[in-house]
């Protein structure tokens, strides 16, 4: 305490003043005197133990205020009564679950973040080895048309991996909020046709057929190019569900409340276990027989919630995948 140079001054202001009121005391009175001692004697002991309590209830709050600067896990601090302290007190619980909370939270980022770059050294390594492996085998192959398939291998596998790095760069520009959706009034006749129009010849060249019910005159608000790019990654995963021969049906519904947009495939559906991490980044299913790398389920997710919508998906009675997007009025 008697580091503290304010309570130095008051000691001494007391001492002079206590002081001076015995001796004024004595002049009167012995008994005078006498009661004036007792008095500040009484005083200076209540304040004394008063001032010692305050400090060590504040030498206790420092002390685990230490504890958090050295990210202690677990943090009391204790209740007391009413008064500054006990505000004092308040205000550094709520600043301790605070920091804890976004301690937690950087963590969870920061393994996110190791995880997701491991997934993209992943994703990346598996084209890089075949990219790899294709050019040794081209430079030691004379055979031309040999030579012409390795090439439409790889120019394969380039596309698959610049794809893959603009889903990436898509998804982070969504990760960071950078992004900003136009509002203009879409057609969704159009938007479905424009979305299907990339998979028209590998459709034909499948004997994948589709079927569109769709209403006339019904529009939503939106950004073309990203809604296109949301439909398109649930086409993509239908058509590659569905192989050969396969079927696709899209309707489309209005009402007061949303619009509904549900795509229908006759493949073989998903697994139960899946359902809770469809929309997961690099999540493929548990039987992992895609060719995808498993994102782009991921990227529609985001930039249907986006614009305010939601992606829902289940498993049809009659066989096959329904994934089910709403956008509300």
């Amino acid at each position: 305490m008697l580091r503290n140079r304010e309570f130095r001054q008051f000691a001494i202001l007391f001492f002079f003043i206590a002081a001076a009121s015995i001796i004024l005391g004595f002049i009167i009175n012995w008994l005078a005197g006498i009661l004036a001692a007792c008095t500040a004697l009484a005083f200076g002991a209540a304040f004394y133990a008063f001032t010692n309590t305050r400090y060590q209830n504040i030498a206790r709050i420092s002390d685990q205020i230490d504890l958090v600067l050295h990210n202690a896990d677990l943090l009391y601090i204790g209740e007391s009564d009413e008064g500054e302290l006990s505000i004092l007190h308040s205000e550094i619980a709520k600043m301790t679950r605070r920091i804890r909370e976004q301690n937690e939270a950087l963590k969870k980022e920061k393994k996110l973040l190791a995880d997701l770059l491991a997934d993209i050294a992943h994703q990346l390594r598996t084209p890089l080895t075949s990219l790899n492996l294709i050019l040794s085998l081209l430079a030691n192959n004379p055979d031309e048309n040999q030579r012409k398939e390795f090439l439409r291998e790889m120019d394969g596998l380039l596309l698959r991996m610049d794809w893959l790095i603009t889903t990436l760069l898509k998804l982070s520009r969504l990760d960071a909020g950078i992004v900003v959706f136009q509002r203009e009034q879409l057609d969704f006749n159009d938007l479905i046709h424009g979305a299907l129009r990339p998979f028209l010849i590998q459709m034909e060249l499948h004997n994948i057929n589709f079927q569109i019910n769709a209403p006339k005159e019904i529009t939503i608000q939106g950004d073309i190019s990203w809604l296109s790019e949301a439909v398109q990654n649930i086409l993509k995963n239908c058509i590659e569900n569905t192989g050969e021969n396969g079927k696709l049906e899209i309707n489309c519904t209005d009402n007061p409340l949303f619009t509904e947009l549900s795509i229908h495939d006759n493949g073989t559906g998903f697994r139960q276990e899946d359902f809770p991490c469809l929309f997961d980044r690099f999540y493929r299913g548990t039987n992992n027989k895609a060719a995808g790398y498993g994102i782009g389920l991921s990227l529609s997710k985001k930039i249907i919630t986006g614009h305010g919508g939601t992606i829902t998906a289940k498993n049809h009675p009659q066989g096959g995948a329904v994934f089910t997007i709403r956008f509300p009025k």
